[in-house]
């Protein structure tokens, strides 16, 4: 019986089926799977690279041409977080073959413990499972609010422009560079939606990605607290047989590898996005907070201020799991020292003085060696974001004045 995983997956795998991304599925290396699996990604890549290339143009073009600060900020964290979901989309294709090994690990992990007698057990799996169901319902209300605003402020724009003046100017989600003038009535209409599916493809890139991270995690940390209930009653008030000890001792410590060996399956998957994340988030919040106090229009700050709730949710909760892992596996030596060692003989008490020991070392996940990815890591990030931020609002008032 599956106790958490597939159930998850389910829940977001929605997320991937119209950016080209088959979690589940065994891809071969010939033409026909090729074709079949991986067209629709690759047609998705090319359509919001495009625009990717075109808006890095037209911040080179616009600080060669002296736009303002306030311009210039407008488009970065666009162009940013459209190369943070190319990084988070591509580690999963490149590593598809480790992501279909950490689904099998999990599963075998889940399927091979029964819990329908056991109430505690029953616990750690439903409050596994209602956290990470809250954590994904409020980042689908986060991104479809983050599309709409930047999908509709244009629109909302180009309406009370026209009540005030009587006349029509059409106005795009971004500034991007194009070979064509895409304000002409005949361009317009399919550049909007070009940039509108290009939005929609680059919020559920990441989120997808982060769920999937935060779905293996909680499973993950699921396994962890398992173990730590397994450990706890491991030894019994009464009648305790050592042969009996050995052999169930022997299974939780296989239990407790095949834990830690997930969690380094999980790093290798994630860790090169991890990092490009934790380099980027900074500016990211810092950027999108600037733009939030910066711009005058109501409609563009308002989606700019989802921005910066989606940001500063992502690298939160990033962090958050990654902390959740560490804490975690270090309370199996909680669980060790709550075990009733001292009612047995100096020889039992041995091994689980050594899995005890093992234990205190943290299984962690990394920014590709760089830093733990931590809640120390998303302080630091917040203060890296801060300093940026003073900085752009003391470069903008020489502006002004």
């Amino acid at each position: 019986m599956s106790l958490l995983f597939d159930e998850s997956l389910k829940s977001i795998e929605f997320l991937f089926k119209y950016v080209g991304i088959y979690l589940d599925r065994t891809i071969l290396n010939t033409a026909e799977h090729i074709i079949k699996f991986r067209s629709l990604y690759v047609i998705n890549f090319l359509w919001l690279n495009t625009d990717v290339i075109a808006e890095i143009l037209w911040i080179i073009q616009g600080a060669l041409h002296g736009k303002s600060l306030i311009e210039l900020t407008y488009i970065v964290p666009c162009t940013t977080l459209c190369m943070l979901a190319n990084i988070k989309t591509l580690s999963l294709v490149f590593n598809d073959v480790k992501v279909k090994q950490l689904f099998e690990q999990l599963r075998n992990m889940e399927n091979n413990i029964n819990i329908d007698d056991e109430v505690v057990k029953k616990k750690i799996v439903v409050d596994g499972k209602k956290f990470l169901r809250a954590v994904i319902k409020a980042l689908r209300v986060i991104n479809t609010l983050t599309l709409i605003l930047f999908s509709v402020s244009p629109l909302l724009f180009m309406g009370l422009e026209y009540k005030k003046s009587g006349q029509i100017e059409l106005v795009l989600p971004f500034l991007i560079v194009y070979p064509f003038n895409p304000y002409d009535i005949k361009y317009w209409p399919f550049v909007y939606v070009h940039q509108v599916w290009g939005t929609y493809l680059v919020l559920t890139q990441v989120s997808g990605t982060d769920c999937l991270f935060y779905t293996s995690c909680t499973s993950i940390c699921t396994q962890f607290r398992l173990l730590q209930n397994d450990i706890e009653t491991i030894i019994p008030e009464r009648n305790f047989d050592e042969i009996v000890f050995r052999e169930e001792f022997k299974k939780l410590a296989v239990r407790h590898d095949g834990i830690m060996q997930s969690v380094i399956q999980l790093e290798s998957i994630y860790t090169k996005s991890t990092l490009f994340n934790f380099v980027t988030s900074s500016f990211l919040i810092c950027l999108t907070g600037f733009n939030v106090t910066a711009l005058g229009d109501i409609g563009f700050m308002l989606s700019f201020f989802s921005f910066l709730l989606m940001s500063l949710m992502q690298i939160y909760l990033l962090c958050f799991y990654g902390d959740m892992i560490m804490t975690s596996s270090m309370e199996v030596s909680n669980a060790m020292y709550n075990s009733k060692w001292y009612t047995v003989n100096a020889k039992v008490a041995k091994h689980l003085y050594v899995v005890q020991m093992r234990a205190q070392k943290p299984s962690k996940l990394t920014a590709y060696s760089y830093a733990d990815v931590n809640l120390k890591a998303f302080t630091k990030i917040l203060s890296t974001a801060w300093s940026y931020f003073a900085l752009l609002k003391t470069m903008e008032s020489p502006t002004r004045a």
